[in-house]
This record gives structure tokens, C-alpha cells and sequence, in this order.
């Protein structure tokens, strides 16, 4: 039997603001976390009170606020949620080793064949057990929904949801032999893959619920919606999936970007915003103890047109100097024939490997006097640097020290893409 388990931290952006700010967001009925008012960022979470108001996720916060005027808005504490992240998935590879990251406060967890393991208790106990564990070691709360196979797993935990007036209690398990039952009680719509465009052709043929589909005839539903999708439809609709649980399912990509309160048409303010966002997105790198070989800039204008540029490096890189560096020279490729100010920019880095040791390369390297085309703008002592920051903001939180000004990346580097 599989025993396949999703477990998702409740409100889990909310969670974490109100720990780091216990005297503020903590004490916050309605809290919307996202940008401060008056900034154009967007809703990324938002207390239940305040969603009962109609606040939903990637709303404009001035939208939101105009929904909930007495909320009390909060940038996203990325750092501390990167850290609770890591603390939670640490707690859930003591109960099995198949633990699958499926965002920043979801995981996947395969415990089939764990019965002998766990003295054949009924799963929904172990499942009580596993949030006992992350609330004494994290102090966030989390729903786990147990199903079959990750869909149902996937729908059950939103029954599992403690939201109010639900009177769910945080695990809800859907057996082997109650998958279509609990699939009847649901609409389409909830089900992930069935985006607004496929509901909008099913709701042209009189398909809504998922009970709609279970009772149409397969031949009227290849006439609908052709062969393919009507299979799929299908499929889905039954909660059937093949989807394993990945536990070494790499992270594609490491992030970070900004919507400025204000467009910015300085050069010199827009390069201080991006090696910001360059040293936060290589601190992320080396917290997952990763290195990337590309970096991508992104920068959107007050036109909302959005250029990218990227390069990849022969070698790795991981070093606040480095990506800094990297990021201002694609910035400078980006804005060579275009100078419309800037109301959003990022900075992405991809194509990982495993961290180096950058105490031995510091140890056996040879210095050169100019690095070869394509290699990586990146020393070992950048990379002693850098991690030698992280163990102080480890220990004392992450104002405790700041990076500064690194030199600027001359133009015109192999690699750098064109705008487009």
C-alpha cells in the first residue's frame, strides 16, 4: 500500500513573520506579508482573518489594503524563511529518507513499506506525530494530507487545513478505498493541472465537479474535449497519478528579485539595487551548499516590458564578489541602448553543482595573471570571504555585518547574452 504524505506549513510566510517580529506582525490579527503600504509589491501571504476579507496571494498590496485597511503590512522575512525552511525538511528526513521539496513550506514524504518501522500504528498517527515533531523543534504548525499517491495526498491536505470554522484538525487521510468518494466531493477547479483555460472549456460542455466527469460516458468526453485531454481529464479525476516522490529533485533555480516602491532611472541606484540582490541570492546558494555556473538579470521598466541577459561560466560560482559582479556587467549589456527607468529587477542563478571546498582550492591554487575567457570571475579568497560572512551573520543575525561595493565587471564579457 503506498503511503504517500504532503505536509504543508500552515500560513507559513505569516508564521514566520510573527516569530521575527513577535512585538509587531506577532501580535497582528491581520497581517498581510509582501511590502510595506504604499509599496507596489504583492501579497505572499496573509493571515486567515485577513484572506476571510478577500486578500488572496499575488494581489497588489494597495489592492489589499483597500480590502483590509487595518492590516498591518510586512516585507517577507526571506533569510528566516530560508532557515525554517531548511529546519522543518531536517525534522522530516528523521521519519524516512524520501522527502521531496515541492516549494519553501511543502514536502512530499513516501512512507510506504514503513509500517514494521512505525509497530503498524495507523497512519494518521504517525502523521499526528510528524507535526508533534516540527512544532517542538520549529515552532511552526503544518497540515499533512495522506492519500495513495501525491494528487490525493495534494487535495487532502487542504481538508486538513485548520482554518477556521473548518473544524479540521491538521491531518486528514484519504485510504486506498475512499479515493473516489473523497474525488466526488470536489470541483474541477481544485484540482492541479486544470488551469482557468481547461475549466472554461469544461464549463462550456456542462463540466464543473468532478462528480460531472465520473458520470459522463469516455466517447462524449473525447468528443468534447479530444482524445488526449479527455484522457487526462479523466485520469485526474479518478486521482489517479504516477508521480513518485523525488527526494533529490534538484532546485531549478536560486532567486531574488525586487518591485521598487519608486521606478529607479539612476544607473548608480539601480547597480546598488542589484548587487543587493546578487549578495542575497548567493547567500541563498551557499545556504542549500550549492554553486552555480549561470546567472540570468532581469529587469522590468515602467513600461512593464522585461529584458533579461545571462551568462554561464566555465566554473562555478558561489561568492557575494563574483555574482555581484557578474550581475552589474549583464546590467550594463541590458541597459547599453535602453534607459526607461526601472520598476522591478532580479537576479537568478542556475546550472548548480555541488559547493567547492574553497579552503583546499585556496590551499593548492595557482594564481595567474589573468583568468582565461570563460572562466569564472572568482578567486578562493571571494569564496573564504563570503562564507566567512555567513558564519557571522549565523551567529548574530543577518545585520550584524554588510558587504560592501564590489568592483565593477568590465563591459563586453564572453557569454553575456544580448537583450531581448
Amino acid at each position: 500500500m503506498s503511503r504517500i504524505l504532503l505536509v504543508d506549513a500552515d500560513a507559513f510566510f505569516v508564521a514566520v513573520a510573527r516569530a521575527v517580529d513577535p512585538d509587531g506582525a506577532g501580535r497582528a490579527v491581520r497581517l498581510i506579508v509582501g511590502g510595506r503600504p504604499g509599496s507596489r509589491g504583492v501579497v505572499c501571504s496573509a493571515s486567515y482573518e485577513t484572506r476571510a476579507l478577500g486578500v488572496r496571494s499575488g494581489m497588489p498590496i494597495a489592492q489589499a489594503l483597500r480590502l483590509c485597511p487595518d492590516a498591518m503590512c510586512v516585507p517577507v522575512p526571506r533569510t528566516a524563511c530560508s532557515d525554517t525552511s531548511r529546519a522543518i525538511r531536517g525534522v522530516l528526513d528523521g521519519f524516512t529518507p524520501l522527502v521531496e521539496a515541492a516549494s519553501i513550506d511543502e514536502w512530499y514524504l513516501d512512507l510506504s513499506g514503513t509500517e514494521a518501522l512505525y509497530h503498524h500504528e495507523a497512519i494518521e498517527d504517525t502523521a499526528r506525530r510528524i507535526r508533534e515533531a516540527v512544532l517542538a523543534a520549529t515552532g511552526m504548525r503544518v497540515s499533512i494530507g495522506v492519500g495513495p499517491n501525491k494528487l490525493v495526498a495534494k487535495l487532502a491536505v487542504e481538508r486538513a487545513k485548520p482554518k477556521p470554522g473548518t473544524g479540521a484538525t491538521g491531518v486528514h487521510v484519504v485510504p486506498d478505498d475512499g479515493v473516489r468518494a473523497f474525488m466526488a466531493t470536489l470541483d474541477l477547479a481544485d484540482i492541479p493541472g486544470i488551469g482557468p483555460k481547461l475549466q472554461e472549456k469544461l464549463r462550456s460542455v456542462g463540466l464543473e465537479r468532478v462528480r460531472d466527469v465520473m458520470d459522463a460516458a469516455p466517447a462524449d468526453l473525447a468528443r468534447w474535449l479530444g482524445r488526449e485531454t479527455a484522457y487526462r481529464v479523466c485520469r485526474k479525476a479518478q486521482g489517479e497519478s504516477d508521480a513518485a516522490v523525488e527526494p533529490r529533485a534538484p532546485a531549478r533555480q536560486v532567486s531574488r528579485e525586487e518591485t521598487f516602491d519608486r521606478d529607479i532611472s539612476d544607473p548608480k541606484a539601480l547597480r546598488r539595487e542589484l548587487r543587493q540582490l546578487a549578495q542575497r541570492a548567493a547567500a541563498d546558494l551557499r545556504g542549500d551548499r550549492l554553486s552555480a555556473r549561470t546567472i540570468t538579470v532581469k529587469v522590468r521598466d515602467q513600461r512593464f516590458t522585461t529584458r533579461t541577459a545571462s551568462r554561464t561560466f566555465d566554473e562555478p560560482i558561489e561568492s557575494d564578489a563574483a555574482v555581484a559582479r557578474a550581475a552589474e556587467a549583464l546590467l550594463e549589456a541590458l541597459r547599453e541602448r535602453w534607459t526607461t527607468p526601472a520598476r522591478l529587477a532580479g537576479v537568478a542563478l542556475s546550472n548548480f553543482v555541488p559547493m567547492r571546498d574553497s579552503e583546499q582550492l585556496a590551499m593548492f591554487a595557482t594564481p595567474t595573471p589573468r583568468a582565461p575567457a570563460g572562466a569564472a570571475p572568482e578567486s578562493p579568497k571571494d569564496r573564504a570571504l563570503s562564507r566567512a560572512v555567513d558564519r557571522v551573520r549565523e551567529k548574530f543575525g543577518d545585520g550584524s555585518i554588510g558587504a560592501g561595493a564590489p568592483r565593477t565587471a568590465p563591459l563586453g564579457e564572453k557569454g553575456a547574452r544580448k537583450p531581448r
